[in-house]
């Protein structure tokens, strides 16, 4: 099956360019000794999990089922971090992951004689009260009212016996400058305890795989954790791993006025995209430009109830017809993992396109996985 082929909408990821990525990654595991876990909170594709345990050294979870699927899809390091961990739960959570990561010393107290007992290695998540982001509060864990992380104020070093590293989580699709000044709040406040772990995480949010990347920057903070404190290093990116490897494809269903032109798509910006909506932010579309740049401007919506379903404004060369196919970029990064069936639309079927342009359809879904999920 070609590209061309498969129905709409489908989510494709390219094979080629989450190699490529992951081949990055790989560079700096080799230059710098670090870690780099798969966030799978981003992605969590199970097929390309062997291809990407052939790169990276495992995966991280945000709970029991995220770590249930590290543990038995790649099989590598498989590291937890959760707000609070379930009564319920922990006992399995320890048995499939190497490293817990505790967001309280409560929890902390609650759960680290366990997670000893088994032989893990424990960590805390810190907050260093060093907010890099601008006008995405949502995404950022250092905002005022963070549930995420000890602040210097409620730090109990008293209480670290057991623990093995630290853990801290600042970015959202930054650069490694912003991870520099973050390096310098963690050893501002927290500094004096660094020398006494054995291990520290960077967490996600580092957009290792952009062009515009900085990765001399991000390998000399890397170095300096070594040298200076003598600690294993782990990143965990999620959308770095296959940052623009994946495209979502959709058909034009019909056009409409109303003040101008309108696309109704087969897709949708808040089941399929969701992000679009909470970020917010406009996908690229291939072949298309920003509204007016070219002679035919459309928005494009969905078909769901929700007035706010929509895309975004784009221009083409050539006016919209009913039953063109269109394809949005960057569609691998949480989007399969966000996904609802909200208004009853129909989850797009998942394929891959391998290196010789080859694609095959490996999950569709139907009408069952609508109502199964509401029985």
């Amino acid at each position: 099956m070609r590209f061309e082929d498969l129905p709409t909408p489908s989510y494709v990821v390219d094979e080629a360019l989450l190699e490529k990525n992951l081949q990055i990654l790989n560079g700096v595991m080799e230059r710098t000794g670090c870690k780099i876990i798969l966030a799978q909170k981003a992605f969590s594709m199970t097929t390309l999990y062997p291809l990407i345990g052939k790169y990276l050294s495992g995966t991280t979870a945000s709970g029991l089922y995220e770590a249930k699927l590290g543990y038995e899809h790649m099989g590598k390091e498989n590291h937890v971090f959760a707000p609070a961990y379930r009564e319920d739960e922990i006992d399995e959570v320890i048995s499939l992951c190497d490293h817990i990561i505790f967001n309280s010393f409560s929890q902390l107290e609650k759960f680290k004689d366990k997670a000893l007992k088994a032989g893990r290695k424990v960590g805390l998540r810190i907050n260093p009260e060093c907010s890099t982001q601008v006008g995405h509060e949502i995404y950022d864990p250092c905002a005022v009212g963070s549930r995420f992380g000890v602040t210097i104020e409620n730090f109990r070093p008293e209480e670290l016996d057991g623990v093995s590293g630290l853990h801290f989580h600042t970015l959202c699709q930054q650069n490694s400058d912003d991870l520099e000044t973050t390096l310098h709040a963690v050893e501002e406040k927290f500094g004096p305890w660094l020398s006494q772990m054995e291990w520290i995480n960077f967490g996600g949010g580092h957009h290792i795989t952009r062009e515009d990347y900085d990765i001399p920057r991000l390998e000399a903070c890397i170095k300096t954790m070594q040298d200076k404190y003598g600690l294993e290093v782990y990143l965990e990116p999620g959308e770095a791993i296959a940052l623009n490897a994946g495209y979502l494809i959709t058909t034009v269903l019909d056009l409409h006025q109303n003040g101008m032109e309108i696309a109704i798509l087969d897709t949708s910006a808040t089941c399929h995209m969701p992000d679009v909506l909470e970020m917010p932010y406009r996908p690229p579309l291939l072949g298309s430009g920003e509204a007016g740049e070219k002679p035919y401007t459309y928005r494009l919506g969905g078909q769901t109830c929700l007035t706010g379903d929509i895309i975004g404004d784009y221009s083409f060369d050539q006016p919209l017809k009913s039953g063109d196919r269109l394809v949005f970029g960057d569609m691998a990064i949480y989007t399969m993992v966000k996904n609802t069936t909200f208004n009853g639309m129909p989850l797009p079927a998942i394929a891959v396109q391998d290196k010789d342009g080859d694609c095959r359809i490996v999950q569709q879904f139907s009408y069952e996985d609508f109502r199964m999920r509401l029985a």
